[in-house]
């Protein structure tokens, strides 16, 4: 096909953070997009809603430093160009029962008590613990965010369509004349790549990935912001590795309120909507917040200013799962998920834009498509 043949140059499924990040950097360089969503804009059935994310360079595997430095890059060239604050900058610690499970340039592991007071003097963790302070983590505008991508996205001319899921795509063409005709319920779509950022929804379109996802139901819940012992200096962005999974917090920073969520396995029919948070749940996660952070106000019944279900698109390994498929290159997958996705949104979608644009990138070997899930 010819650009003249095509509707447009990529079309991207799915409108959370990733697709959206796809679609705007695909338009500021031109590319004429048209972007899917099978829910409504603003809608709470996947895993980009809500106020804040975290932040951080501390990471398990050296394999990661590149593109956590390209989600860094990508945040300040998002707030360059929308002038609105979108990162700010905390300090983080994460603690574990070992030491030296995390990495990242600028962080240090720490032992001592005494240290550990002073980088988080409002944290509690149990006696023995170690933890690996990140200076360079800290807390997103996320939802801020996503609004500005999606206007800057709309005023480079992309398309943004929701309640309109995509349902099937079709090949069409032959060497260098590939392409995709892209199927929703309303019409019919040509173009030249198709960029699948469905999260658990990917099997739907690419069902050979299917056994790599499984979806999570995952709660967070949202103190009343003005409690100076959750906020910095004295509460930094935070996660404590529990048997009972990964416990992990935000501090109040601009009126955002503290907020935590367990990272505890339930999973979840992404086509069902999600339960709301019970009164058991939310009382259990304000219990967790006042062990760790002694002396936060904590009350479920009158200290709560939001209790939030979402989903986790989880893969084994934790990794993401970006790039073509396997003999359809005209197809790029952009799954960047498993809890710690939304702080990648620039670089994903930069990623997810060189793909399309046939710009090879070696540095995302470690979370292609093809690879096994075995890795840390």
């Amino acid at each position: 096909m010819t650009r003249g043949d095509l509707d447009a140059d990529v079309v991207v499924a799915g409108l959370g953070v990733h697709g959206t990040a796809t679609a705007y950097e695909l338009a500021a360089r031109g590319r004429r997009v048209i972007g899917f969503d099978r829910f409504g804009e603003g809608h709470l059935r996947g895993s980009s809603h809500g106020r804040t994310r975290m932040i951080r360079r501390a990471y398990p595997n050296p394999v990661w430093n590149p593109l956590v430095e390209r989600a860094y890059a990508g945040w300040r060239r998002w707030e360059r160009r929308s002038g609105v604050p979108l990162l700010h900058r905390t300090g983080g610690l994460y603690a574990h029962p070992e030491p030296g499970q995390l990495q990242g340039p600028g962080c240090e592991t720490v032992s001592d008590p005494g240290r550990l007071r002073e980088l988080a003097p409002g944290l509690s963790l149990p006696d023995g613990w170690h933890a690996v302070a990140d200076p360079a983590a800290g807390v997103l505008e996320a939802g801020t965010a996503l609004h500005t991508a999606r206007a800057a996205a709309r005023a480079d001319g992309a398309e943004l369509m929701f309640d309109e899921p995509v349902l099937r795509w079709t090949t069409t063409g032959s060497g260098p004349d590939t392409g995709v005709v892209v199927h929703t319920g309303r019409r019919s779509v040509r173009a030249r790549r198709l960029v699948v950022a469905t999260a658990g929804w990917v099997p739907e379109l690419a069902p050979e990935l299917g056994g790599l996802f499984t979806t999570w139901r995952i709660l967070t819940v949202t103190l009343r912001p003005g409690d100076r012992i959750a906020a910095p200096p004295s509460l930094p962005a935070f996660s404590v590795h529990r048997p009972q999974g990964l416990m992990f917090g935000l501090p109040d920073v601009a009126g955002s309120g503290f907020k935590a969520g367990t990272d505890t396995e339930r999973q979840w029919d992404p086509e069902r909507p999600v339960d709301p948070a019970g009164a058991d749940e939310i009382a259990e996660l304000c219990a967790l917040m006042t062990r760790h952070v002694p002396g936060v106000s904590a009350d479920p019944r009158t200290d709560v200013a939001e209790a939030t279900a979402c989903l986790y698109t989880m893969t084994a390994d934790r990794r993401f799962v970006i790039g073509a498929l396997p003999g359809t290159p005209q197809v790029v997958v952009a799954a960047a998920c498993s809890g710690h996705g939304f702080k990648f949104g620039p670089a994903v979608g930069e990623a997810a834009a060189d793909l399309c644009d046939g710009i090879d990138r070696p540095d995302l070997d470690f979370v292609d498509v093809t690879r096994r899930l075995s890795a840390p």
